[in-house]
C-alpha cells in the first residue's frame, strides 16, 4: 500500500494527484499544481494567457500549449481511477498503519517540534505523531466531553513512569445552523471543514465527486490549514528544504531558490527527527554519531539553554520584583517622613507666630501706655497755660487803678515765671513711640523653605592624581568634590595591590582594606606605608543620605632611599662622607676584616645599607668615566671572595672595558649597551620577580633577569677602575614602569607554565 500510494502521490504538493493530467513526457500532475506553476511565472508584463509552455517538475521535459491552455492537455482518467479505488480501500480499512498515516492531515511544522521537544522532557519514549496531543484513535471524538488531563503509563523501565498528555478540546460542526453547533465528526481534508453526522451525510453522498474526498477524524481548523509559504503567499508548506535547514512550498522547489535543492517530506522529515530522540542506549553508535549534528540535538541544546536562560530571567525577576517592594516600602517611609517633618516645621512656624504676636500685642500695650501719660501731662499743662491766660487777660481789663496795681504785678510774675519755664510746662513728646520702626522680615526664610527637597548621597568625588604626592613611607592624596558642601565627611581606603588580582575581587575583600575615617578635608596623608609599593586608593563622600565611592586610584610610594654601608666596602675602596660615592684606592687601609665586608683579590665591592623583600624599588648609578664595574643585587649569603654573578646568589649587569654583559651563576651573555653609557637605572621589582637595567639618559632597556627570589636582597656595587655614585628612593620614570608593565602581563600570560629562574647562553666570553 505504501509503494502504491507513493506511485500515487503528486510530485508538487505531494499528495494524492486530484484530477491529473497526462503531460506529453508520460508524466502526471494535478490540475491545479499545474495551474500555479503558470501562476509563478505571471507578472504585470506577463499575463497567465501569453504563458505557453512549462517544465515538467519531475524529468524537466518542456510542455507546450495550445491556445486552449491547461485545457488543451488530456485528463488521466485511469490515473484517477485507480486513484479512487485506493481511496475506497483505504477508507474500509481506516485502522491499518498506513492509512493511519497517511489519513492523518499534515501539521504545522511548530506542532511537529512542540511535539518533538515534549517527548524529550517527558521521556523521549511517546508513540504515533509524538506530540503532546493523543493519536486520532485517543482524541476527544472517543471521548466527546473529555477536557481533563489524561494520564498514559508506560511499560519501558527506562522512562518516566508517566507523562501527563492534554486532550485536544471539542472540535464543533462548522456547517451547522443551529447553536450551538454539534461535535464533529470527521474533518473534509478537500473541503477544509469539519462535519457533524448529519451534517456530513447531507454534504458528502457517497457518490462523485464526494468520493474522492478525503475524511479524518476532527482536526482543529489552524491544524488543517496549516502553515503558509513566506516567500509564495496563501501557498501551504508541504517539503521540507534539507539544504536550507526550512520549509518550504511546491512552488519554492519548482521555481524558487530551493530549486536545486535536496528536499524531503514533512513526514519523512518529521520521522527522521523522532528517530533521533530514543534513549542512547538503545542505537548503534553510527546513529548516535548522526544524532550529533541532527535538529533534533540542535533542538535539544537550545532548549537546555532557553530553560537555563529562563532560569536566570526568573531570578533576576524575582530580584527586580524585591527591589520594586522594597521601593515601596522605602517610599511610604520616605512619605511618612516627609509628613512628619513638614507637620514639624508647621508647627514650629505656629508656635513662632504666636510669640511674634504676644511680642507686639506687649509693645503694642507698653506703648500706648506711655502715649496716654504724656497725653494727661499734656493736658494737664493746657489746663494751667489756659487759667493764666484767662487770669491775664481779666487784668487788662481791670479799670480801677487800685485794683490793676495790686493784681497786674503778680499776674505779670506767673506769666513771665510760666513763660521762664516753658520747657517744663511742655512735656516732651517721643514721636518714634508710632511702632513704625518695627518690621517683619522672612525672605531669608522664604528661601530656605523654597529650597526644601529630600537629601541625596553626594555625587562621587574625584581623585587629582596629578596633585598627589609620595614619599618612600608616605602618600598625599588629593581630590574634589562637586557637592562639597553636602558632604558630612570623607573616608579613605587602600590596599597593597600586586597586579595578580583585579580590583573587583579586593574590593570584595574587606579584610585587605585599610580605613581612615572621618576626614573634613579634601586631602589627606598616609604614614607608615611600605616603599617601592603599588597601593589602590578610591574615597568614599558620606551624608546623612548615604555614601559614594570614587573611581580607584593606584599610587606608589618611592623606593626605599640606601647608602653604602661602610662595614661592607673593600678595604682598596674609599667610600664619601656622605656614603653615596665609591672609589677605587690602591693604597692599603687598615680595615679590620669582617663577613660582611668583600675581600679577596679583585672583588672590589660594597654593598647598600638595606634588605629588600618586597616592593617595587629604583635606583640610578652615575659611572661617570669608569670602564669596568658591575652592578646588581645579591642575596646575603653571595661569597663576599669573588665577582658577583660568578654564584647562583647574586645577579650583575657588567662592563669589561667595551663590552657589556649580564651575568649569574658563573654564566655570561652580551648585551648591547652604549659605550656612552654614563647612568644605569637599575629596577628591582621583587613582587613580580625581575631585575631589569636602563639606560637612564638615552630611556632605553637593557636587559631583566626573571628571578623567583627565595630570600632578601641587598644592592651590590663592584668597580675595578675610577668612581660611582649612587641615586637612590627614586620615583619609577615612566619609560621604566611601561616596560615593567609589559614584563608584568607577560608574566601573566605565561602564569601556571614551568618557569625557569633565570634563561642564560652558555659558551660566551668571560671577561678576565
Amino acid at each position: 500500500m505504501e509503494t502504491l500510494e507513493s506511485e500515487l502521490t503528486c510530485p508538487i504538493c505531494l499528495e494524492l494527484f486530484e484530477d491529473p493530467l497526462l503531460l506529453p513526457c508520460a508524466h502526471s500532475l494535478c490540475f491545479n499544481c499545474a495551474h500555479r506553476i503558470l501562476v509563478s511565472h505571471c507578472s504585470t508584463t506577463k499575463p497567465l494567457e501569453s504563458i505557453s509552455a512549462f517544465q515538467c517538475p519531475t524529468c524537466r521535459y518542456v510542455i507546450t500549449l495550445n491556445h486552449r491552455g491547461l485545457e488543451g492537455l488530456k485528463r488521466n482518467v485511469t490515473l484517477q481511477n485507480i486513484i479512487d479505488r485506493f481511496q475506497k480501500a483505504s477508507l474500509s480499512g481506516p485502522n491499518s498503519p498506513t492509512e493511519s498515516r497517511r489519513l492523518q492531515p499534515q501539521r504545522p511544522y511548530t506542532a511537529t517540534i512542540s511535539g518533538t521537544i515534549a517527548g524529550t522532557i517527558g521521556g523521549g519514549g511517546g508513540t504515533g505523531g509524538g506530540s503532546a496531543r493523543s493519536s486520532p484513535a485517543t482524541s476527544s471524538h472517543s471521548h466527546p466531553h473529555s477536557n481533563h488531563t489524561n494520564h498514559i503509563n508506560h511499560n519501558n523501565a527506562n522512562h518516566s513512569p508517566a507523562i501527563v498528555v492534554k486532550m485536544e478540546p471539542r472540535i464543533s460542526c462548522q456547517f451547522c445552523e443551529q447553536d450551538p453547533p454539534r461535535e464533529a465528526v470527521k474533518t473534509c481534508v478537500t473541503c477544509e471543514v469539519s462535519y457533524c453526522d448529519r451534517c456530513l451525510r447531507a454534504t458528502h453522498p457517497n457518490k462523485k465527486p464526494f468520493t474522492s474526498h478525503r475524511l479524518v477524524e476532527p482536526v482543529p481548523d489552524t491544524h488543517l490549514r496549516g502553515l503558509t509559504c513566506l516567500e509564495h503567499e496563501n501557498e501551504k508548506v508541504n517539503m521540507y528544504c534539507l539544504v536550507d535547514d526550512q520549509l518550504i512550498c511546491s512552488l519554492c522547489k519548482l521555481v524558487g531558490r530551493h530549486r536545486e535543492h535536496q528536499v524531503s517530506s514533512l513526514t519523512d522529515r518529521f520521522d527522521k527527527l523522532k528517530a533521533y530522540q530514543v534513549s542512547p542506549g538503545r542505537v548503534s553508535d553510527a546513529v548516535m554519531e548522526a544524532s550529533k549534528t541532527s535538529a533534533a540535538q540542535t533542538l535539544e541544546n537550545n532548549l537546555t539553554n532557553l530553560v537555563k536562560r529562563n532560569s536566570e530571567l526568573e531570578n533576576q525577576m524575582a530580584k527586580l520584583i524585591q527591589i520594586c517592594q522594597q521601593v515601596e516600602v522605602n517610599t511610604a517611609m520616605h512619605e511618612a517622613k516627609l509628613v512628619e517633618e513638614c507637620d514639624e516645621l508647621v508647627e514650629i512656624i505656629r508656635q513662632r507666630k504666636q510669640v511674634i504676636a504676644v511680642k507686639i500685642k506687649e509693645s503694642k500695650v507698653m506703648k500706648l501706655r506711655k502715649l496716654a501719660q504724656q497725653i494727661a501731662n499734656c493736658r494737664q499743662c493746657l489746663e494751667r497755660s489756659s487759667a493764666l491766660i484767662t487770669q491775664a487777660e481779666q487784668s487788662l481789663k481791670e479799670n480801677d487803678h487800685a485794683r490793676f496795681l495790686q493784681s497786674a504785678r503778680s499776674v505779670a510774675e506767673r506769666v513771665a515765671m510760666a513763660t521762664a519755664s516753658s520747657q517744663v510746662l511742655i512735656p516732651d513728646v517721643n514721636l518714634n513711640e508710632a511702632f513704625d520702626n518695627f518690621a517683619l522680615d522672612f525672605s531669608r526664610e522664604k528661601k530656605i523653605l523654597e529650597g526644601l527637597d529630600y537629601l541625596t548621597a553626594p555625587n562621587p568625588p574625584s581623585i587629582r592624581d596629578e596633585l598627589c604626592t609620595a614619599s618612600h613611607d608616605t602618600i598625599t592624596v588629593h581630590w574634589t568634590s562637586e557637592d562639597e558642601f553636602s558632604v558630612t565627611s570623607y573616608e579613605l581606603q587602600y590596599t597593597i595591590y600586586t597586579g595578580q588580582t583585579t580590583f573587583i575581587s579586593l574590593y570584595n575583600s574587606a579584610d585587605s582594606w585599610m580605613i581612615v575615617p572621618n576626614i573634613k578635608q579634601n586631602h589627606y596623608t598616609v604614614h607608615g606605608l611600605q616603599s617601592g609599593t603599588r597601593y589602590i586608593f578610591f574615597v568614599k563622600a558620606i551624608n546623612q543620605a548615604g555614601s559614594r565611592n570614587s573611581e580607584p586610584a593606584r599610587l606608589k610610594t618611592n623606593s626605599q632611599p640606601f647608602k653604602l654601608d661602610p662595614k661592607t666596602a673593600h678595604k682598596k675602596l674609599r667610600l664619601s662622607n656622605d656614603c653615596l660615592t665609591m672609589e677605587k684606592d690602591e693604597s692599603s687601609l687598615k680595615k679590620s676584616h669582617t663577613p660582611e665586608r668583600f675581600g679577596g683579590t679583585g672583588s672590589y665591592g660594597a654593598a647598600g645599607n638595606v634588605f629588600i623583600d618586597s616592593g617595587c624599588h629604583y635606583w640610578e648609578v652615575l659611572l661617570g668615566a669608569s670602564t669596568w664595574y658591575a652592578i646588581g643585587v645579591a642575596y646575603k649569603s653571595a661569597a663576599k671572595n669573588e665577582w658577583n654573578g660568578k654564584n647562583s646568589s647574586s645577579w650583575v649587569f657588567s662592563r669589561c672595558n667595551n663590552n657589556f654583559m649580564v651575568r649569574h651563576d658563573g654564566k655570561e651573555m652580551l648585551v648591547e649597551a652604549s659605550l656612552q653609557l654614563r647612568r644605569l637605572g637599575v629596577l628591582l621589582d621583587y613582587d613580580n620577580n625581575s631585575l631589569s637595567f636602563h639606560d637612564a639618559m638615552n630611556s632605553q632597556h637593557i636587559h631583566t633577569f626573571e628571578i623567583s627570589f627565595l630570600l632578601p636582597v641587598v644592592p651590590t656595587f663592584m668597580i675595578w677602575n675610577k668612581s660611582v655614585m649612587i641615586l637612590s628612593g627614586l620615583p619609577v620614570p615612566d619609560f621604566v614602569d611601561g616596560v615593567a608593565s609589559d614584563l608584568q602581563e607577560h608574566q601573566q600570560q605565561q602564569m601556571g607554565l614551568c618557569r625557569q629562574e633565570s634563561p642564560y647562553l652558555t659558551g660566551m666570553k668571560t671577561c678576565h
